[in-house]
């Protein structure tokens, strides 16, 4: 079959805008792009080693896996060179074309235009291979598979405005060559000085070896030249492997950006090495910023695993529970077959106690952030809070042997502060529970303004009771899981009926039977009213300043969630709630002695209550004109 001619086709669109503001905002810091094709083909060499574990014939005659880096004045050019994998004809044009990663729309619509902002975006999206377009104004890659023939070679081409050519090639040996054209005023690159020292910086803990020409000088010349003969620039052995005492922060931050392709730091990590039944190594980061991608539960390519310094794969979600997805890090195993397969990662006892011992070593690292002394330490865990707090909820329900560990590191808004920010744990709420409080008391909103406005709060308010305001969407869930903490009943202000316990004395007991008494008529005839509309109507003395309110049956969904359920399309219970009246209001003392639009006045109560609590009318033009006769009826007064 004949090779295919050259062939001229069209970055994705998302490429050609990522390339534009790249291009301008990372600008400032133009040697990122050696660390990022260094990374690159690190990882292509790891993939080949796994491929070879069931076919050493990919290694041809060359199984000494490294990485070079060379350039050339004259040319002007500079050329990073592996033999791991490499690429074909269709995975050049898919690999180098496209951006095959979710949360791709989002990540552009938060771009702002601000290059300094938009760096910190680009940086923590990822760009890889496109960083070279930084200094080059054209891009040649030279790159065949392992195991095919060497007339299956593909040479791919681009200049980085919108098109990239490709065509076949002879390459004789695997892997890829991706060789970068300067722009104009980059000649400082074309330094053997220059980039020594910025493989040192970043990519020194790459564990394969980063070869160069040698250098040495030329008396006749009076200048360096370089010899035929390479060494090695880095130290090319795996970080995980070395004493702590041996590895810098710097060199533990570079790794954590090698193995995440994210541009900034690690919040922070833990390095252990780990004896007994399993013998492992972990090196375990927690990010800054979430990934674009962090609800895609089924996006899990955090934990790299490697055998006896062997890579496996970079997904190996067996060795994470779910709701600890934004981990990075690696977890080497001196235990595990070299040939392991996602099915036997499942049902190894290794395994498992590996997943267990990383679990609690994650959670270890962000209790010492949560519970330490340091202003420093207390800030880092609320910047996590706030891009991982909603997944570590998830935690609840999934792990029920660290349910505990998991529920002290939570994190609320409360009506204690005036702020959103979730920064009220349960022990913090505990410890300032009034005499004779028995109960966590929580509401549920949409967001925060709906939740700390619900008219279910007014009695708590008076008497000075603190309430959580619960408003993640994975809270609800995360509550049919959680009944208490520390021997406290987590109870929500909107379900049931109002029990304060020792908070409500003997003479406001006795006053509430008699007012309940009182309006007894009244109740009955709002039930007739109202029909099948509510499930009943009863008194209640949770209200201090609003009329009415809507609570859900103590057994029941709130009406909270069953919102959130019919939004996402799906299938809710039918479910009525009870409407509560304050019977110290003037609108419900009024209706004891309204008799013509009697009907009129309970559906409005009905209706307001509903829409106190964010919920949608079934008949908003029929609760308009009710009050629109309302109002009439009280301006001819």
């Amino acid at each position: 079959m004949a090779a295919p001619e050259k062939q001229t086709l069209g970055f994705q669109a998302e490429v050609k805008q990522l390339l534009q503001l790249m291009i301008h905002s990372l600008y400032s810091n133009k040697e990122i792009f050696l660390r990022e094709l260094i990374s690159n083909a690190s990882d292509a060499a790891d993939k080949l080693r796994f491929e070879a574990i069931n076919n050493s014939a990919l290694f041809e005659n060359d199984p000494e896996l490294k990485i070079t880096v060379a350039f050339d004045k004259a040319a002007r050019t500079i050329t990073i060179s592996d033999n791991g994998i490499g690429m074909n004809r269709e995975e050049a044009i898919s690999h180098l074309g496209t951006i095959a990663k979710s949360g791709t729309k989002e990540f552009f619509s938060k771009l702002s235009g601000d290059q300094q902002k938009d760096a910190a975006l680009i940086g923590q999206f990822g760009v890889g291979f496109y960083s070279g377009f930084i200094i080059a104004d054209r891009i040649t890659v030279e790159t065949r598979r392992a195991g095919t023939p060497a007339n299956e070679g593909v040479r791919w081409e681009s200049e980085g405005a919108g098109e990239f050519s490709i065509e076949a090639i002879d390459k004789p040996g695997r892997g890829s060559d991706i060789i970068l054209h300067l722009r104009e005023g980059e000649d400082e690159f074309l330094s053997s000085w220059q980039l020594k020292n910025i493989i040192r910086k970043y990519s020194d803990h790459i564990s394969l070896p980063i070869l160069m020409q040698k250098e040495e000088w030329d008396e006749e010349k009076k200048e360096t030249v370089l010899k035929d003969e390479l060494e090695t620039v880095n130290q090319a052995s795996a970080l995980w492997t070395r004493s702590k005492s041996d590895i810098t922060p710097e060199q533990y931050e570079e790794f954590y950006k090698h193995i995440s392709h994210d541009f900034g730091a690690p919040l922070a990590y833990t390095h252990n090495r780990v004896e007994g039944r399993s013998e492992y190594t972990q090196l375990l980061y927690i990010p800054t910023r979430a990934p674009f991608d962090m609800w895609d539960r089924n996006k899990r390519g955090g934990i790299k695993l490697y055998v006896k310094r062997v890579f496996i794969m970079d997904d190996a979600e067996q060795l994470m529970p779910v709701y600890l997805r934004f981990v990075k890090g690696v977890i080497d195993s001196a235990d595990l077959p070299l040939n392991v397969s996602r099915e036997i990662l499942q049902e190894s006892r290794d395994v498992k106690a590996i997943r267990e011992g990383s679990t609690k070593r994650v959670l270890s690292l962000l209790e010492e952030l949560a519970n330490s002394d340091d202003q420093a330490q207390k800030d880092k865990y609320a910047g996590f809070w706030n891009e991982f707090g909603q997944v570590l909820k998830e935690g609840i329900g999934e792990d029920a042997a660290n349910k505990e560990r998991i529920a002290k590191l939570l994190r609320f808004a409360s009506t204690h502060g005036d702020s959103d920010a979730q920064t009220t744990s349960f022990a913090d709420y505990i410890g300032r529970m009034k005499e004779g409080q028995d109960k966590i008391y929580y509401v549920t909103g949409e967001n925060f303004h709906a939740a700390k406005n619900s008219p279910h709060l007014e009695i708590f308010r008076k008497k000075g009771v603190e309430v959580l305001l619960l408003t993640d969407r994975v809270d609800e869930w995360m509550l049919s899981f959680l009944q208490d903490f520390d021997g406290k009943e987590l109870a929500s202000v909107a379900k049931g009926g109002l029990d304060l316990g020792k908070l409500e004395n003997e003479a406001e007991k006795k006053q509430h039977e008699e007012t309940e008494t009182q309006f007894k008529d009244l109740v009955e005839k709002m039930k007739t009213s109202l029909g099948d509309k509510a499930k009943d109507v009863r008194v209640t003395f949770r209200l201090t300043d609003s009329p009415a309110c809507l609570v859900a049956d103590e057994n029941e969904l709130s009406g909270n969630l069953l919102r959130m359920l019919k939004a996402a399309g799906q299938d809710a219970p039918e479910a009525k709630p009870i409407l509560e009246i304050n019977p110290d209001h003037p609108l419900v003392q009024r209706l004891k002695y309204e008799d013509a639009k009697f009907d009129d006045w309970s559906h409005i109560l009905f209706d307001q209550a509903l829409l106190a609590e964010g919920g949608a009318l079934t008949d908003p033009s029929g609760f308009v004109k009710r009050l629109n006769d309302m109002l009439l009826g009280m301006a001819s007064k």
